[in-house]
């Protein structure tokens, strides 16, 4: 079986020996493979929806894993019970429907030690409700695929977490050396490593400042247009729109000027 480079990354972030629920499975293609390369004992593959859940089930049967791939119907986290799974894997979605499933499903994640989440966008809100409920990010990938960015969270349940996430969010500064060797500072705040990633805005890599590249763009036209209004809050929504656009670009030139 050969999965997407997303659901391989995914897989990767998996301990091995690990039982994993897959939420909004998408043919079980994760599960399968994780189950075919050892990585886990065990697993369950949820789906709201009875075609792909139907799909799913097919694929597991297929593969011949049904003794060890249990395909559920259920909404989000309704398709598991506390203390069930080590690991959760919810991919392909808004990260206002992942905060969503996560949330109602909360008494679900008792007994889970991991979590990996791939937001489609919204990836501020996951890791705003990762550290609103003490799971530490442990780790961030940014990556291109057929011609959409994706970014995959790690996220652990620590007994240290509220401490470690206390110290990943206590802000960091950039430093830009420019041609003639001039250092300038910026300072990332709480709020802007939530937007960027606190790991991702460090590594900078090329698909990074891609990715905000174009949030510029989006921004300018956002702003253009909430302005044009003498409303007071379309005002308040264009200024605060390009206090964004400020923030995204002085993080680029820090990072491009860093590269020199």
């Amino acid at each position: 079986m050969k999965l997407s480079t997303r659901l391989t990354k995914i897989a990767e972030q998996i301990p091995t020996g690990s039982r994993l629920a897959d939420i909004g499975s998408d043919h079980a293609l994760l599960p399968v493979f994780a189950m075919r390369k050892g990585i886990i004992t065990e697993a369950i593959a949820g789906e709201v929806n009875v075609g792909p859940r139907d799909a799913a089930q097919r694929q597991v049967n297929e593969a011949g894993l049904k003794e060890k791939i249990n395909v559920r119907l259920g909404n989000g986290l309704a398709v598991i019970e506390p203390g069930e799974v080590d690991v959760v894997t919810i991919a392909g979605m808004g990260g206002v429907l992942i905060v969503s499933i996560l949330s109602e499903g909360i008494d679900k994640l008792a007994g889970v030690q991991r979590l990996v989440l791939q937001p489609n966008v919204g990836e501020e809100n996951v890791r705003r409700w990762l550290l609103e409920h003490d799971w530490f990010l442990s780790h961030e990938q940014i990556l291109e695929e057929d011609g959409r960015i994706y970014e995959i969270l790690t996220a652990d349940h620590l007994p240290d977490a509220s401490t470690q996430n206390q110290q990943l969010y206590a802000g960091i500064t950039l430093t830009a050396r420019s041609t003639d060797h001039q250092v300038n500072d910026y300072h990332v705040d709480q709020d802007s490593l939530l937007r960027f990633g606190p790991y991702l805005i460090q590594e900078g890599s090329t698909i990074f400042q891609y990715k905000w590249s174009q949030e510029i763009n989006k921004l300018e036209k956002v702003a253009a247009s909430t302005g044009k209004s003498e409303n007071e809050e379309a005002q308040a929504k264009s200024a605060a729109f390009r206090q964004q656009l400020q923030t995204v670009k002085e993080v680029l030139v820090c990072l491009q000027k860093d590269k020199l």
